[in-house]
């Protein structure tokens, strides 16, 4: 694991921003789903017109943004990291925390949505394996 650790206090800390990056982030993600959605559609009426169908230019550029829009999920992803905690799960807003515990490497873990960090768990176990602080 890497060398930060944190104290139940500072990830307790960094909810009300993991809140809203996280939030954020599931948006952006929804949004760019259905441009993904919308592009796919275009590309198969193309195909289906034996590639004559009007739009391609339009296309083009839709797919243009449907790049631009997955490398600013990837920034986003990376804002979260670079606070030193472990996204794990986009949909769900998983975050685990690196900690120690009685002098072993766990995570504390959160979920979008809990009121606070209230579980743990060993670092192979994951959230099946938590358990209550």
């Amino acid at each position: 694991m890497q060398g930060r650790y944190f104290t139940l206090e500072q990830a307790l800390a960094l909810l009300p921003r993991l809140t809203e990056l996280l939030t954020a982030l599931q948006e952006a993600r929804r949004a760019l789903q259905a441009q993904e959605q919308s592009v796919t559609e275009r590309y198969q009426r193309r195909v289906r017109g034996n590639g004559h169908a009007q739009g391609g230019e339009e296309l083009a550029q839709q797919q243009a943004e449907l790049a631009a829009g997955v490398e600013a999920l990837k920034e986003q992803v990376a804002a979260i990291e670079a606070l030193g905690c472990v996204l794990k799960d986009l949909d769900t807003g998983l975050v685990d925390f690196p900690a120690l515990r009685d002098g072993r490497e766990v995570y504390l873990c959160w979920r979008l949505g809990e009121p606070t960090i209230a579980w743990w768990h060993d670092l192979d176990t994951g959230f099946a394996g938590r358990q209550p602080l």
